[in-house]
């Protein structure tokens, strides 16, 4: 049963530059995992703008109430390369209340924006 769905697209440039600007944006929306490919090099900011779309995505699909910390839901790639969602703390508790036992995870980017597509299933 499908419990939520959320959809969020982000400018790619305008993230990049809402990086630049603010220094701790970086470790206030993503851990540390997030930030790095397995090959050890940083992730682009095409790679982490669909990674902050994923997590608003994720928040519309627990009905976006306010409380959820950012850092509480993680995007993680399996090696086929299926995108992941890894939740704890506030998300993983609003998840939990509404029943939601999977989520389902699409990710995009291409045109200069990048696009989030998240179902939570119960």
């Amino acid at each position: 049963m499908i419990i939520g769905v959320g959809i969020d697209v982000a400018e790619i440039d305008r993230f990049g530059a809402a990086l630049e600007r603010t220094p701790g944006l970086l470790q206030r929306v993503f851990v540390e995992d997030e930030l790095w490919l397995p090959s050890g090099e940083r992730r682009g900011t095409a790679s982490l703008a669909v990674r902050f779309a994923a997590k608003e995505a994720l928040a519309k699909a627990l009905g976006a109430p306010s409380g959820l910390h950012w850092t509480d839901a993680e995007v993680y790639t399996e090696p086929t390369g299926q995108p992941r969602l890894r939740v704890r703390g506030t998300v993983a508790a609003r998840a939990a209340e509404l029943g939601v036992r999977g989520w389902h995870v699409s990710l995009s980017h291409d045109a200069g924006v990048a696009s989030a597509v998240v179902i939570a299933e119960g």
